[in-house]
């Protein structure tokens, strides 16, 4: 596990290397910095619910009126990104908010530049879920103590939160064992008997439910109510070099963010550009929450779970430097 982390934080500092040591073209997305003309902008995200404001958005014209076109590419994780914004792959990305504490903690240069979602805080419906099969065992989180439950990065905030939920259920978190699995490969997963538990995030909890599975605890809101679970972000490079970018950005997605929030259904509705699913499994899905604000000390809460876990090594995550 450790040569793993390793060799993913050798993997980001070398993209660092090659995108900071180097010239500075291309790393805006755009032929000009300035006057009127469109900047090509990437953005790395997840297929999951979570990101329905930014394609809502684009829908909207929120970033086009900004002079912003705007591409989005899929990846399996927040840790998979990551990468791929340092070496200007992206100019943006969409990450869980453990994944960039890791990353800073290693030097690699990330700054996040505005919310993305958060948990409903709902202990019973929210927008992940431990799923089992129906005719499992496994009643609550404590019985997850020596089962294999899938997570879609090993190391990050779906493993972190889950031993969260053992451990306050009265279980053994040390005793959990975790696997890695894409969030679509998830309910098939854990039908077919591979896994005993699956951490799920939309619409893979609602199609697993659709074939019998029952949830048996919701991390994010048993850690805290008000966790900010993901964050968009950049890097400290292009906030210097190309803040006009940022905040244009940033503007845009903010807009992005209250609209989604008031127009929730069809917020639920821009899944079907992005997600396969059926209109049955869209209409039943949990959203999350998308406040425009971070929650500072759900994020204190979640480093501090974190450093219990040793996932960030012997340094402290920065967080004022990294989410304000």
């Amino acid at each position: 596990m450790q040569r793993r982390i390793l060799g993913f934080v050798t993997a980001v500092l070398t993209v660092a290397c090659a995108a900071g040591c180097g010239s500075s073209s291309g790393t805006d997305g755009s032929s000009s910095s300035g006057g009127n003309k469109t900047a090509q902008v990437k953005v790395g995200i997840i297929p999951i619910v979570d990101v329905a404001p930014l394609y809502l958005g684009q829908k909207k014209g929120f970033f086009s009126s900004r002079g912003i076109e705007l591409e989005m590419e899929s990846a399996q994780g927040g840790a998979a990104i990551i990468p791929g914004v340092v070496s200007g792959q992206f100019q943006f990305g969409f990450s869980n908010t453990t994944s960039l504490m890791v990353a800073q903690t290693r030097g690699v240069p990330v700054k996040s530049v505005v919310n993305g979602a958060t948990t409903t805080g709902n202990t019973t419906t929210d927008v992940t879920g431990v799923a089992v099969r129906k005719d499992s065992p496994i009643r609550s989180a404590k019985d997850l103590a020596g089962r294999t439950v899938a997570v879609n990065t090993l190391k990050n905030i779906g493993d972190t939160t889950v031993r969260e939920s053992v451990r306050k259920d009265g279980g053994d978190p040390s005793k959990v064992k975790f696997v890695e699995l894409p969030f679509d490969q998830m309910p098939a997963a854990l039908d077919g008997g591979r896994v005993d538990a699956a951490w799920m995030g939309e619409p893979a909890q609602t199609i697993a439910k659709s074939q019998g599975a029952r949830v048996v605890t919701s991390p994010f809101a048993e850690t805290d109510p008000r966790l900010t679970l993901a964050t968009y972000f950049t890097t400290t490079r292009l906030t210097k070099e190309n803040p006009d970018l940022v905040k244009k950005f940033t503007e845009a997605m903010t807009e992005s963010l209250e609209y989604a929030s008031e127009h929730p259904e069809e917020a639920r509705q821009i899944l079907t550009v992005y997600t396969k699913i059926d209109s049955e499994v869209m209409e039943k899905l949990t959203l999350p929450d998308w406040p425009t604000q971070i929650d500072m000390p759900s994020l204190e809460k979640l480093a501090s779970l974190g450093e219990q876990d040793g996932i960030f090594g012997d340094k402290k995550p920065d967080l004022d430097a990294l989410f304000q």
